[in-house]
């Protein structure tokens, strides 16, 4: 009877040490499983001639990787992020994209940079049910997918917001201009600033007579233009007292560039979505020129907003100064780089788990806090695009300085030498 006994006891400790050991192996399959990394797949513009710009979101990108991962991480998990060359071509952006979810199996998606990859990229996530935190894409009307998120707004109706408020701080100094030139690229980054979009004709054309201005130079470009001579010579010849560029890049510093080589430099220019090294490399030349900005690092901009914007525009600056970036500063394009990780850092821990569905839904619910733009709310009905916090910047000394409204200025708004 007791030799019975101990065979069952034995039998009993057996099947209790293979549960043990079944649980251990759960318990190490479990916990290997959940320290998998969340991938994030996007494309930038690295070659090319986005890649000026292309440069600055990456850095942003990576920077913000790098604390969200020192913090903890995304659900407890590492986070990387699989960064694709788009080669500034939108032909390329969307098999690309198409190769990030269905061959790369990656967990999230980031937009890519300018509004043409982006709509490549959009049609793309769509399709698949992504989540899509876009950094640059402002053309309201396109934005169409319920699932985008504009990481920078100019409201639903851009066409009209950048004119008048272009207008309206000009219109403040004290001898404003009464003459612009019109300078356009073809791009559908830029062009609907100029010429409105769609039925909506609203844009620099007809606003500016209505504000009392006339148009005496007004030129369409191809993105891909090389030769700035003959656009430079009929500016010269035209004098006008604003040459506004709504281009791209580095169109401004080409423009400028053909300009000064005639002997002729504008008395004031505005530069719609320029990479901001170019023109302050430029030096007297790029005095006073004007753009668009959602945040300068000025100090009483880092001031009034606080937090830690100081420590990411610093190590944003020893990051940049090691790339050799010509402009090593968190200015506007980084902000808005920002703005998108938040967004979709939020997206997944609101919904608690990576789950495109949820994340989408949350932000539709709840909005997204950000450092730089505050808290942003997504309204589908307006394409998520939230009220603008846009303001006006200018090249002042060695560099850019918020100067509109008045209200959020660092420096008043500077007008022409002597003026």
């Amino acid at each position: 009877m007791r030799r019975r006994i101990l065979s069952v006891v034995a039998a009993l400790l057996l099947v209790a040490s293979g549960a043990a050991a079944c649980s251990t192996k759960k318990a190490t399959t479990s916990s290997t499983t959940n320290s998998k990394p969340i991938v994030v797949g996007s494309t930038l513009s690295l070659t090319g001639a986005f890649a000026s710009t292309g440069v600055i979101h990456k850095l942003a990108g990576q920077e913000f990787i790098d604390r969200l991962n020192a913090s903890g991480g995304l659900l407890g998990r590492k986070v990387e992020w699989k960064l694709l060359d788009d080669q500034s071509d939108t032909t390329r952006v969307g098999p690309l994209y198409e190769q990030l979810i269905t061959q790369d199996k990656v967990d999230l998606l980031m937009g890519p940079y300018a509004t043409p990859n982006i709509l490549a990229a959009m049609a793309v996530a769509e399709r698949h049910g992504f989540v899509l935190p876009q950094h640059t894409a402002v053309l309201a009307p396109q934005l169409t997918y319920s699932c985008q998120f504009p990481a920078w707004s100019i409201g639903a109706t851009p066409n009209q917001y950048v004119p008048n408020q272009l207008f309206d701080a000009v219109a403040s100094l004290p001898n404003p201009p009464r003459k612009i030139a019109v300078l356009t690229s073809q791009s559908g980054s830029a062009a609907f600033v100029t010429d409105g979009y769609g039925t909506d004709k609203s844009g620099v054309l007809t606003i500016a007579p209505q504000r009392g201005l006339q148009v005496v130079v007004n030129v369409h470009y191809p993105p891909t233009i090389t030769d700035w001579s003959q656009i430079a010579a009929q500016v010269k010849a035209a004098a006008p007292d604003l040459v506004i560029n709504n281009g791209l890049g580095v169109d401004t510093v080409n423009a400028l560039t053909a300009m000064k080589q005639l002997g002729y430099t504008p008395p004031l220019t505005f530069s719609l979505f320029p990479a901001p090294g170019p023109l302050l490399g430029l030096g007297v030349t790029g005095q006073n020129v004007l753009s668009v900005s959602i945040f300068e690092p000025n100090q009483a901009v880092l001031d009034r907003i606080g937090g830690d914007a100081k420590a990411i525009v610093n190590d944003f600056k020893a990051r940049a100064t090691t790339a050799k970036l010509p402009y090593p500063v968190f200015e506007t394009q980084a902000a808005a780089s920002w703005n998108a990780w938040q967004i979709l850092v939020d997206s997944v821990k609101g919904a608690g788990k990576v789950d495109q569905r949820a994340m989408c839904d949350y932000l539709h619910a709840k909005g997204a806090d950000t450092t730089f733009s505050g808290h942003l709310t997504f309204d589908p009905k307006n394409n998520n695009f939230w009220p603008s916090t846009l303001g006006i910047k200018q090249i002042q000394g060695d560099q850019w300085v918020l100067v509109w409204p008045v209200d959020k200025a660092a420096a008043p708004l500077k007008g022409p030498a002597g003026s």
